[in-house]
């Protein structure tokens, strides 16, 4: 059997990760800084505008939070730990917001110097948009993926990383593109109907746009985690990320056509994202269900040799069995549950390692596991 892998050596490689995350999110809040409140300031409607980023923040950040519940319902069986979510969302409402809203600014430039407002249009949101956005967001799963890859498992993560780095982009986003409307209608006295429909159509009517896009990203980076295949793990990444490239450059394609034209094409484009929204939403709980399936695939020998019961597993790999335990079982029995979930996570990982002929801390994890698992069942069975 190999050994495990160092942990001076996994130390090392997450401290990097660190840095790195770190020092994106650092560059990205003073890009976003000189956005929000540099460039304001040296214009005649510093207050107007600042006064709309508020309005807008207070309208942006609480929306974000309704929707963030959403992934952390579905990722039931093994939830990620908070600051690595964290680290993701950070992630996307600084560095890729930053970066993006820089890299962007300078392509609709290019492009309206050589073919007018049009070309700005199309190159700023149809070319670069798709191509840099879907990139900085991609690299907070490809960041867990490399760098923290203990807190990794395969598509059901890279999809959670990937739908929290997008509802941070899409909250910064969804404040510059809500205070712009209100600083707008202030100025010219338009009141508050351009805001309005921003609002309907960025945070109710499309608020998984970007999460849809970056998610499908993250599959791709799950299935590299997974498989046990070289081609897939450099195919799936780099594939998944243009499915979501094209996804978004075809949505903000038909918003720019609507403005050529005068026409609202994107209604079409509106119908189009909710069947596949809802395409998507049923992958992923079914991807959910097949975690669940796997959990109870590598827990079933612990039934057999008498490590836990036939209603312990049909508990844990429940998807809503940490709810149950807690309820019946008190404190003992939640953490019974998600030892158990561990240890069935755990013997997936070794699983997959011994058919790669990889390494894995995994292995060494398994015992320990059991032994916890054993404890906490005959504490419970003892009233304890």
């Amino acid at each position: 059997m190999p050994g495990a892998p160092s942990t001076s050596s996994e130390k090392t490689r997450a401290w990097i990760g660190i840095t790195l995350w770190g020092l994106g999110c650092l560059f990205g809040l003073i890009f976003l800084s000189w956005m929000f409140l540099i460039g304001p300031l040296m214009t005649p409607y510093a207050g107007e505008i600042i006064k709309a980023e508020i309005i807008a923040a207070m309208f942006a950040i609480p929306a974000c939070m309704v929707y963030m519940t959403v992934p952390w319902i579905v990722d039931r069986f093994d939830p990620e730990p908070w600051w690595a979510l964290a680290m993701a969302f950070l992630w996307g409402a600084l560095a890729a917001a930053g970066f993006a809203g820089l890299i962007n600014t300078i392509a609709g430039f290019i492009g309206e110097g050589v073919a007018g407002k049009g070309g700005g249009d199309f190159l700023g949101a149809v070319i670069s948009a798709p191509l840099v956005e879907e990139g900085f967001k991609g690299m907070a799963v490809l960041g867990m993926f490399w760098f923290m890859r203990r807190e990794f498992d395969g598509v059901v993560d890279g999809m959670i990383y990937g739908v929290f780095a997008a509802l941070g982009f899409a909250m910064t986003e969804n404040v510059l593109y809500y205070s712009s409307a209100i600083a707008k209608g202030s100025v010219t006295g338009a009141g508050m109907g351009e805001f309005t429909f921003q609002f309907v159509m960025r945070g109710i009517l499309k608020p998984w746009g970007h999460p849809l896009y970056t998610a499908i990203t993250g599959l791709g980076v799950g299935m590299a985690r997974e498989t046990t295949k070289t081609w897939v793990k450099w195919a799936a990444p780099i594939g998944f990320y243009f499915i979501a490239v094209s996804m978004h450059a075809m949505w903000n394609f038909t918003s720019v056509l609507s403005g050529w034209t005068g026409v609202p094409l994107f209604f079409f484009l509106l119908i189009m994202y909710f069947i596949v929204l809802i395409c998507f939403m049923s992958m992923v709980f079914w991807l959910v269900a097949r975690e669940g399936k796997t959990l109870r695939k590598n827990l079933e020998d612990e039934v057999l040799m008498g490590n836990m019961t036939k209603e312990d597993l049909d508990l844990i790999c429940s998807p809503f069995g940490r709810l149950k335990a807690r309820m019946s079982k008190g404190a003992k029995g939640h953490k019974m549950v998600m030892v158990g979930i561990r240890l069935g996570m755990a013997k997936w990982h070794a699983a997959r390692a011994m058919k790669g002929q990889k390494q894995t801390v995994s292995i060494q994890s398994i015992v320990p596991l059991r032994q916890e698992l054993i404890a906490l069942r005959q504490e419970l069975a003892r009233g304890y």
